[in-house]
């Protein structure tokens, strides 16, 4: 089966700053991906490339065995919530909706059907009651449950998460788990950046120990080992 993500040799810099060097990994089709690693690891500049935000300085990003621009409706991006502006006057369901979008031709608003997908996204994440709500008034764990609903109207096949769970509740820890895994249980693959290391066996399929370069990749039962991790996290092994 053709890898839902390959990276290959990717490398990126800010100014004199290398942040990715010489990344290379292939992640198969239907699995939750953990990518972990320190703080100033390159994590979020990893899904930011691989989603074409970002523009490599050398290396290659291919979904599905394609070039990105041939599979962009295929690939969705869920970015950091402390990145959004929240005090932009819109609705929980006006939000959810953008994610519909993708779909539409030039000039045509959303319809019956769009509608119908963002209302069955906002079910899924358990929030079809906040619908109307002000996104300025939402907690932590609504905002994010609200961004997994857009992602999943975007009906993609790979999803890029960048820190689902930061600062949510408990429910709302436990809603995204089902909705990752439901995901993949369809067929679907899931990249997240995550930081909760004790959470990762039980959430993660597979693993991306980064620091900078892969310090190790596959299943997360071979890679994320006591020792694997300190040395991703830069810590003497005893």
């Amino acid at each position: 089966m053709t890898a839902a993500l390959s990276v290959s040799g990717l490398s990126f810099a800010y100014r004199d700053s290398l942040v990715l060097r010489e990344v290379t990994l292939d992640l198969p089709q239907g699995v939750v991906l953990g990518v972990i690693g320190p703080n100033g690891a390159g994590k979020s500049t990893l899904l930011k490339a691989a989603v074409g935000l970002l523009k490599p300085s050398k290396g290659t990003v291919a979904c599905f065995g394609q070039p990105l621009q041939k599979v962009r409706r295929r690939v969705g991006y869920m970015r950091q919530a402390s990145s959004v502006d929240w005090d932009f006057p819109t609705t929980v369901s006006d939000v959810v909706l953008m994610g519909t979008y993708g779909g539409l031709g030039w000039f045509r608003r959303p319809g019956k059907k769009e509608h119908d997908v963002a209302a069955a996204a906002l079910r899924r994440v358990g929030i079809p009651h906040l619908a109307h709500r002000p996104i300025s008034q939402l907690s932590g764990g609504e905002r994010q449950r609200t961004f997994l609903a857009r992602l999943l109207a975007q009906q993609s096949d790979l999803l890029l998460l960048d820190e689902p769970f930061a600062g949510v509740d408990a429910a709302s820890q436990e809603t995204i788990t089902r909705v990752l895994h439901g995901l993949r249980d369809e067929g679907r693959t899931v990249v997240i950046v995550h930081h909760d290391l004790a959470t990762v066996p039980t959430l993660c399929d597979w693993t991306c120990l980064l620091n900078r370069t892969v310090m190790g990749f596959g299943p997360t039962k071979e890679v994320f080992t006591d020792e694997m991790v300190k040395q991703a996290y830069g810590l003497a092994t005893t």
